[in-house]
């Protein structure tokens, strides 16, 4: 069994319009803990189908439980109030123009 690359780690979200289960299969090791707290805490709604020797596991789950979460790029004004409340805040601030090349 050779190692996979970064590359080839993929995540997959199956989903049609017919079916009321979404399929996750992934290596990312954030999600894979995500989704086996999900399953615990909700059996009905989220199980294990399948885990591989090479890291991956495949998910199956109610898809009303799943959504996607597009965020947008802060504006102007958002990052100067964050910023703002860092430094009032005791938090390190760190600009384009303070970073180390």
């Amino acid at each position: 069994m050779r190692k996979l690359s970064k590359y080839e780690k993929e995540t997959i979200i199956n989903w049609n319009e017919a079916e009321n289960l979404a399929s996750i299969y992934t290596f990312n090791a954030s999600l894979k803990r995500r989704l086996a707290d999900f399953s615990r805490k909700y059996p009905l709604l989220c199980r294990l189908e399948r885990s591989t020797p090479e890291g991956s596991v495949t998910y199956v789950l109610d898809k009303s439980r799943l959504s996607i979460r597009l965020v947008p790029p802060y504006s102007e004004e958002r990052k100067a109030a964050a910023r703002e409340y860092a430094k009032e805040h005791g938090f390190q601030v760190v600009g384009a123009e303070e970073k180390i090349a």
